[in-house]
């Protein structure tokens, strides 16, 4: 740019003063009359939300370096994929109980400690099983484990010999408040029931909640339901769009150890598999049937269940083991004695899926994303809370949970062995999973919506200045699949707080490709590790975000509710009657 009139004098009148000068003379100009004014500065988000000034501050001293060396440390790969039940998997227990007593927090958990025991059972279906189908006329179909079918012994014994007939049962639901029956007129005791995976399609929030999935849609249902009528083993029929994630997927959480809690006297299964697409496919030709049809067929009311002219005939062998794993637990008591009314409960699972044997190469499943990433959140928080002078005006209690993996076993035991009644716990905070790529500018709260609480979820995301997104993947049923859940069918108002699909000078479709990566290659895989490059800020930014959201349901002038007519709603009405 061209210098006008004067310029150069005056540059050398200003080379001659000195620095003293020159400052005095800059302080001058800003001080001028004619100055442009300086913008104020913005509000700080938590300000924006009603903060007080101490929690406020608590909130801002959220480090995102804090949270990627708990990362770093809990998916090293020393803790060997922190399995339920396993050497790294109690190493990180410690761990966590370790960070929880450095912030100052009080043990929660068994006589006076952080560790909540929990006893489970293992069973590890072993490379010697085999299962085919037989049809009444015809050669079997013989199946090789792991590529063509999972399967589990969900009775916890060496060894189950099933030669039983199939009965399709479609999507094996029974929702009477929906007016569907799967199992009308049809027997299963001591057969093997064949189920598609999800449930009905629907675009009506009345029936199924239409595009959501419901837990009637989830594969833990449709086994604890076979079992409940009888059947001796049941066998779902995966599909990547209905199930919303790959074979793999369904392969890696499937090829190690199933787990139970040891003291569940539920009904069980001998056999609890899955196949693929392909093969339930040939299953049903050998049936003179198309599965297309049949799928199509099942999701109107007018489907009836049927028994297949084929046998499942399988010898399931399995490595049987009792064990401990511990829920970490920690509280913050409150201000004053009394006031445990509506606590909040911040919880993540530090469980993942350990060490493969006999996968070639890399077979540490180290679990990175999926969850160090929501323990390193959880930790962040203890220390947040725990650095305030002042103390919340409830009880604020902190939870690593296991066996998240395995059905969320974990957060089960530790909704029906609450360490105080659960209904005084106002809210629970669920965190699972963060993407390490940069700042957000949106966040998913599944099931918020379900709760009174839900107008200070969007007051306090528009103060952080994040869009809520709905669900862009509803048929996956998140709402059903992480820990919150668990503390919902106990009545406890609960949702998870997610990264949403867009982030600081990056578009949507960046992150939708980012997602659909991590889903194709990374999750649930040895490749789920700690990388230098990854940014935590996402992290950071989410824990003072649910600080806030914590904050907001510690300061309620009225009690969190479900809203009238939720599925959880008897639950919670329940727990205030029986205290």
């Amino acid at each position: 740019m061209r210098a006008g009139p004067g310029a150069s004098s005056l540059t050398e009148s200003n080379m001659k003063l000195s620095l003293l000068d020159r400052l005095t003379l800059v302080l001058a100009v800003i001080a001028s009359p004619y100055a442009i004014a300086a913008e104020p500065a913005p509000a700080s988000p938590f300000t924006a939300a009603g903060l007080p000034a101490a929690a406020a501050a608590a909130a801002a001293g959220i480090d995102a370096e804090r949270i990627r060396s708990h990362v770093r440390f809990l998916s090293h790969d020393l803790l060997e994929g922190r399995g339920t039940g396993s050497r790294g998997g109690d190493i990180a227990a410690e761990y966590l109980a370790t960070q929880f007593a450095l912030a100052g927090l009080k043990p929660a958990g068994d006589d006076g400690t952080f560790l909540q025991k929990v006893r489970f059972a293992g069973s590890q279906t072993l490379d010697t099983t085999t299962l085919s189908f037989m049809p009444t006329a015809g050669e079997a179909l013989p199946l090789k484990i792991f590529d063509d079918y999972v399967v589990s012994n969900h009775t916890l014994s060496e060894r189950a010999a099933i030669d039983a007939p199939l009965v399709f049962v479609g999507y094996g639901i029974e929702a009477p408040e929906y007016q569907w029956d799967d199992y009308k007129g049809v027997d299963v005791r001591g057969k093997v029931a064949l189920i598609i995976v999800n449930e009905p399609p629907s675009t009506d929030a009345k029936f199924f909640k239409g595009e959501a999935l419901t837990y009637y849609g989830r594969w833990t249902y449709k086994y604890e339901q076979a079992a409940r009528k009888g059947a001796v083993g049941a066998v779902i029929i995966h599909r990547d769009d209905l199930a919303s994630y790959p074979w793999s997927v369904v392969k890696s959480s499937w090829s190690n150890e199933a787990i139970a809690l040891a003291d569940d006297s539920a009904p069980k299964l001998q056999a609890a598999s899955w196949v693929q697409l392909e093969v339930a496919r040939l299953l049903l030709a050998l049936s003179g049937k198309d599965l297309d049809a049949a799928i199509k067929q099942a999701g109107t009311r007018e489907f009836k269940a049927f028994e297949l002219p084929v046998r499942l005939n399988a010898a399931i062998e399995s490595r049987v083991r009792r064990f401990e794993s511990s829920n970490v637990v920690a509280m913050l008591p409150a201000a004053e004695k009394g006031t445990a009314k509506q606590a909040v409960l911040y919880s993540a699972h530090y469980d993942h899926l350990g060490i493969v044997a006999d996968l070639a190469g890399d077979n540490i499943f180290n679990g990175a994303i999926d969850n160090a990433t929501g323990c390193a959140v959880v930790l962040e928080l203890a220390r947040a809370f725990a650095s305030m002078k002042d103390r919340p005006p409830h009880p604020v209690i902190f939870a690593a949970v296991t066996a998240e993996e395995k059905g969320l076993l974990g957060s089960k035991y530790l909704g029906e062995h609450p360490p105080i009644p659960v209904a005084q716990i106002g809210l629970n905070l669920n965190f699972d999973s963060f993407a390490p790529l940069g700042v957000p500018e949106s966040v998913k709260m599944l099931g918020s919506e379900r709760i009174s609480f839900f107008p200070a979820v969007e007051k306090t995301a528009k103060a952080f200045k994040l869009a809520i997104e709905a669900d862009s993947r509803p048929l996956a049923g998140s709402y059903y699949r992480s820990d919150h859940f668990s503390m919902a069918r106990v009545g406890v108002p609960a949702f998870s707080v997610s990264l949403g699909d867009k982030f600081a000078g990056q578009t949507r479709e960046w992150a939708h490709e980012k997602s659909r990566e991590y889903t194709a290659k990374n999750y649930h895989q040895p490749s789920d590790e700690y990388r230098a490059e990854m940014d935590f800020a996402s992290s950071a930014e989410i824990a003072r975000f649910g600080f806030a959201l914590g904050w907001q349901a510690l300061s309620a002038t009225t009690p969190i509710a479900w809203l009238p007519g939720d599925e959880f709603e008897a639950a919670r009405l329940k727990s205030e009657r029986n205290p």
